[in-house]
């Protein structure tokens, strides 16, 4: 059952995708550019799903989650370095292409040249990060 759950979310996600605009690289990039022609369509896409996003994460804090455990009451990360270096590059990434992760893999569906290009180097930048976790960290570890 928690795959079709999952394979429904994906495909409703991916269709939303599509319906909004989100992967047309050039629709992407016009709304990127609000100091050229900036199209704010996709702010109506954004919008609601930052909203929806921060009102189900408030309202979930503290709670069991179906899968166990419970939604942290706040963050377990270090704003680090790293962390900024890792957001910037995929800002940068995204700034360039007009294309991020969810859109990359729907347009797997009629990939193209670009899409490839642009999903290899996201992949790529992934396997960058996790580099440091298959380092050996000194004799006793």
């Amino acid at each position: 059952m928690k795959i079709v759950v999952a394979f429904v979310s994906g495909l409703v996600f991916a269709l939303g995708l599509g319906r909004s605009g989100m992967l047309l690289p050039g629709k992407v990039l016009g709304f990127l550019d609000v100091a050229g022609r900036w199209d704010p369509a996709l702010l109506f896409v954004m919008g609601p799903a930052a909203g929806l996003t921060m009102a189900a994460w408030l309202w979930r804090k503290g709670r069991p989650t179906p899968w166990g455990g419970e939604i942290p009451r706040r963050s377990l990360h270090a704003l680090d370095a790293r962390l900024f270096l890792g957001a910037g590059l995929f800002g940068i990434g995204w700034g360039l292409t007009g294309v991020c992760p969810g859109p990359a893999v729907s347009n797997l569906a009629a990939p193209s040249a670009f899409t490839l290009t642009a999903l290899g180097a996201m992949i790529a930048g992934i396997l960058l990060s996790l580099l440091p976790l298959f380092q050996r960290r000194g004799p006793g570890h």
